[in-house]
Order: structure tokens, then sequence, then C-alpha cells
């Protein structure tokens, strides 16, 4: 079996609400979906987008693909006009790319609404465009759009379309879940009965599913499970309304449950590199809960599974992370038990297995501090210093003592708000005093205990605050409840996040800052 990944990203993809792609980030794009191995590419509309006419120029002395070649998408020639003569058409052919494919209603509804045509003259718009395609030396594919609704509705229409389509020309005629509105068993009922009705085998159709019913990964693997060689996905799942069938999870369903070879050998492994990669290019934060690729894919929280992970990890795991370039995490909450504490502290490159009293003290820590608030499942910096800093003969040394700190926020006339901190602290047996000024009481926190700190610890100059969450706990009301922080650090090297709880927001937020300078300092090579 010769299998056809067909990536839809830069088109049906970027009609996700919230993504605009640039031309440099459409060339961005395909380079990345290149090296994951994908067949094709459909890069967009071509004369009726203008990015996406620029794209495929650009293109043509721009991208070195190594495995896909670009599509160009567009429509069947309009009613009553000649295909020569069409203009989008032509746009098509300009493009200069290998393949072509061209979206034809299937639904007689949907010919004699949206089009206003006979259901004659669509069969012949699809004859003519694959004919003119091939004639000047394309290979096309036809999108039959509402495929299914229109089978349900008029099977012996759709199948004439699908006719057609082949008989005119077409190197695969893909089956389209327009609406998203079908079932894994409807997949599978439909191509049967095409099949019997056109003679057609099914390894020349192809699959593409919307995501209404949250079926369609499922939609199209129950395809390809029918016969169908051709599957259309975008990454990440990304596309109009809840989405199409997710590249990512497809291909790996596909290679890693059914023994279906359908990337390049060593392109697996990337894919959770790479859907990460593209989620920053459509700047939308990436699904921690994504299947394979996600951050929580193989993240595990219960002591139960933990005590198992600690035996086989594949006890709990349905595969083994690293072959979609994933990673296990175990999370440690108040549900933690000791294999959870000892995992999570290996995991960080701390082994407490031969120090049985310390994974008991820091097991019974984590659990009161989490009974008060605390989240260490995502501040891996804060539990890390707190196995530290219980070890025996630890050398966690605090770069710093606190002697005091203070906080002000002014008002002022004209509606400016400042916020002045003061800190006093004792750095290596020197008293320091600093004091800054900030947009914000945690801002201006910051900036006074890192100029209290710089001379002793000038590599703080490359750390900096990349995100602050605030949470009011769960049971708790009003201005007085308790606050939980999440403080997220970085430099040049790597990310941490640090954790803070208390009723004050200052004295939580000064508590994740505290742990952050720490970690990051820590995590240096000592000061000169």
């Amino acid at each position: 079996m010769s299998y056809q990944v067909f990536d839809t990203t830069l088109r049906d993809g970027g009609q996700r609400e919230g993504i605009s792609y640039t031309v440099a980030d459409k060339l961005a794009v395909a380079r990345l979906l290149d090296e994951f191995g994908v067949g094709f590419i459909e890069g967009g509309w071509p004369g009726a987008m203008p990015k996406d006419t620029e794209f495929f120029e650009r293109a043509k002395t721009e991208l070195d693909l190594r495995h896909a070649v670009l599509v160009a998408f567009g429509a069947t020639r309009k009613a009553g006009v000649d295909v020569a003569a069409d203009p989008q058409v032509k746009a098509l052919i300009d493009a200069g790319t290998p393949v072509v494919c061209v979206v034809a209603k299937s639904d007689v509804r949907h010919v004699e609404r949206a089009l206003r045509t006979t259901p004659e003259e669509n069969l012949a718009m699809v004859r003519d465009t694959v004919r003119h395609l091939v004639a000047n030396g394309k290979r096309a594919f036809v999108d039959c759009e509402h495929f299914f609704d229109g089978f349900r509705f008029d099977p012996a229409y759709t199948a004439s379309v699908v006719k057609t389509a082949f008989e005119a020309g077409a190197e695969r005629v893909i089956m389209c879940d327009t609406n998203g509105g079908m079932l894994p068993s409807m997949i599978t009922a439909a191509i049967t009965d095409v099949v019997a009705r056109t003679g057609v085998t099914p390894d020349k159709m192809g699959i593409h599913c919307q995501n209404d019913t949250a079926c369609a990964v499922a939609n199209t693997v129950a395809a390809v499970e029918a016969g169908v060689e051709h599957f259309q996905c975008t990454a990440n799942g990304y596309g109009e309304r809840p989405g199409n069938a997710d590249l990512f999870a497809v291909v790996s369903n596909l290679q890693l449950k059914l023994g279906r070879k359908v990337l390049p050998d060593g392109c697996l492994e990337k894919a959770t590199r790479i859907s990460s990669a593209l989620a920053e290019i459509a700047n939308i934060a990436p699904d921690t809960h994504q299947a394979y690729v996600g951050a929580a894919a193989f993240a595990h929280k219960a002591g139960l599974h933990a005590s198992a992970i600690k035996v086989d990890p594949l006890l709990y795991n349905h595969v083994d992370p690293s072959v979609v370039g994933n990673d296990m995490r175990i999370l440690v909450t108040e549900m933690a038990g000791r294999a959870s504490i000892e995992l999570k502290s290996r995991e960080l490159g701390l082994d407490l297995a031969g120090h049985p009293d310390t994974l008991t003290t820091v097991t019974r820590k984590v659990k009161e501090l989490e009974a008060t608030g605390y989240s260490f499942e995502a501040a891996d910096a804060s539990f890390e210093l707190l196995v530290r800093s219980e070890l025996p003969g630890a050398d966690l040394a605090r770069p710093f003592t606190l002697e005091s700190y203070r906080v002000l926020v002014e008002h002022r006339e004209d509606g400016t708000v400042i916020s002045e901190a003061t800190v006093k602290v004792r750095v290596r047996g020197e008293r320091v005093i600093a004091t800054a000024e900030g947009n914000g009481p945690v801002n201006a926190l910051d900036e006074a205990l890192r100029g209290a700190l710089q001379n002793h610890y000038p590599q703080l100059k490359t750390f900096e605050l990349t995100d602050f969450k605030v949470r009011i706990l769960e049971g708790s009301h009003g201005t007085n409840a308790i606050t939980r922080v999440l403080l997220d650090t970085g430099d040049h090297n790597r990310d941490w996040t640090t954790v803070g709880v208390h009723e004050n927001i200052v004295e939580a937020s000064w508590t994740a800052l505290v742990d952050s300078l720490t970690y990051g300092l820590a995590r240096t090579s000592a000061p000169a």
C-alpha cells in the first residue's frame, strides 16, 4: 500500500478563528510539514486569495521540499463558462504546482440551491475542469464537498459525481464530511455503498473529515481501515468551527496502532516538536492535553499509576512517549504517594531510592503544602528546591537572607499608578538595601530584589519573568481569600515555574519570586 498523507493546514487549517498566516508564515509552515514527511501540502487558493498567489510564486524559489509536493486548491469552472476562459482555473494552472485539488459539489441540494444550476451542468463542470487540468500536465484531485450528507440524501447522484471525476482523469476523489456530522459507522457504510455503486476501489478514494462530532480522527481512521489510502488532515486539528482531523493523531494511530507505514523513517518522532513549532507560528497556545503530542499526553498524577510505572513505564502508557518525541511526566500533587515522589525526583535528576527517610519527609511535606493550597504539578522548580533542601548533606544555599521588604502603591492625581518596593537583605555577610519602582507591586519587588543581588550574582541579568498567574483558591471568598501565584521564568537555556500561596497576594508572589531566583541561580555556574 502507498498512503498519501495530504496536509491542508495552510488552506483549511487557516480558516480557524484567530489564525491569519502571513506569506512568510506559510513558507515556514510548509518547511515544517515537509520535515514531518507529509506527501502533499495544500498551499491555498491562488487567484482567489492574494496572499496565496504570492505564496505559490515565492515557493518556486524559496522552498526546497524533500518529501512533499505542493498542491494548489480551487474550484471547478463556473456554471455556463468555458473552462479555458475561467480565470480561476487559469490561476490554478499558473500556480505551477504538480497537483491541483478542486472542490466540486456532490450534494444535489447544494447544486440546485447554492450553485443554482442543474445536476447535469454540475457534472459537466467537474468533467471539463478535470480534463483541462490533466491536459495541462496536472495531477487532478477532486474534493467532493458535502459528500456524506449528499450520499445519504441522494446516493445515486453523489455516486455519479465520483464516476464523472474518475472518467475525466482524476487521480483521487476525496469524500468530504464538510459539515462534520458523521460517525465512524456512517463513514464505513457510505464507502462500502459507493464502491458497490461505482465499481471504484476504495484505494482510489480519499477522506477529509471535520470535527463537529469530535470524531474527525476516528472517522479518518475508519476510512483507512475500509481501504482508503489518501487522507487529508491539518496540524493540531486546526480548522473552521471545531476543526479538522488532527494530523499528528491520525498518523500516530495509523502507524503505531494499525502498523500502517504512512510516514518516511525517522519522521514520526518529530511530531511533538513540530506540533509545538506550528502552534507558535499560528500564535495559538499548544493544547497541553492533545493526544500523543500534548505536554500532558503522558503525564501521570495518581499514586497508584506511579507505583506501577516504577515497575514498568508501559504499564500505564499506551505507547512509548519517545516514538512521537514526547516524554513521560510524573505530576506531584496531594494524590502523590512515595512512588510518585521518587519517580518525579528521578525525573529531575535526584535519586531518593537510597534515602527512604528523605522520601518519607518530602512526601509528607508535599501533602501538607498541597492541603494549604500549593500546587507542585505545574511548579517543578519549587518541588526540586523542596527535595534538595531535605536531602542529607544538602548543599542548596539560599542566595540571600531576607531582613524585610515593603511595597507602596501610589495613585497620583493625574491617574497614574506607581508601585515602589524596598528590600533589605543579607548577601554573603553584606547588608544590602535596594529600592525600585515598577508597574505593579510584583514588578517593583522583582526589580528591587535584583538590584540588591546583581553585584553578587551578575547572571540575574539573563533571567526574565515570562508569565504571572494568580488564582483564588476554591472555598475561599472575598478580598481576604487565599491566593496561589505561579511564576514562569526563563533564561537563554531553559524555563522554570515556581509557586507561592498566602492570604496576601504580595507575599504569595514574593515566595514564588524567591524560589524563582534561587532555582535559577542554583542552575547556573557559580558567580565570579
